[in-house]
């Protein structure tokens, strides 16, 4: 693990193995991008592909990655957040073991400690997974 991710892993609640991002490639107040390469050592791989609900962490952690990379900017403390539902979750393919997914969340929008996100996942330049999560943001 290199010193960024490491520094990463500050801003998402979770903790090995159960960490679903590599590399925060861009934040805002509105965006975050990430990376991630499947391994086969994976807690959420199964039959040599990423499953559902890898996909479903990984839109969850980039929002995380995001928001507390914000926080981490701007002093405040990083707040933990937790799935309260997910919508419209549509996923084309599971990714297999060595790809690369890139994963992009917008926020559309906050009301008082839930934060309404859309995410999108791409592999091989392809669009593989969409959906919008309610995060409950923990104070």
């Amino acid at each position: 693990m290199n010193e960024f991710n490491s520094v990463l892993e500050t801003f998402i609640p979770q903790g090995p193995p159960f960490v679903m991002v590599d590399t925060l490639l861009f934040s805002d107040e509105k965006t975050a991008r990430t990376t991630f390469l499947i391994q086969a050592d994976n807690v959420l791989v199964e039959n040599g592909a990423f499953s559902a609900a890898g996909l479903m962490e990984n839109i969850a952690q980039t929002a995380a990655a995001g928001m507390g990379s914000i926080a981490a900017v701007t002093g405040q403390p990083v707040s933990p957040g937790f799935i309260a539902s997910v919508k419209n979750l549509e996923i084309a393919v599971l990714p297999r073991v060595g790809d690369l997914l890139i994963t992009e969340i917008t926020i559309e929008a906050r009301v008082l400690d839930i934060v309404v996100i859309s995410g999108t996942i791409t592999c091989k330049g392809i669009v593989i997974a969409t959906g919008e999560m309610k995060i409950l943001i923990s104070v």
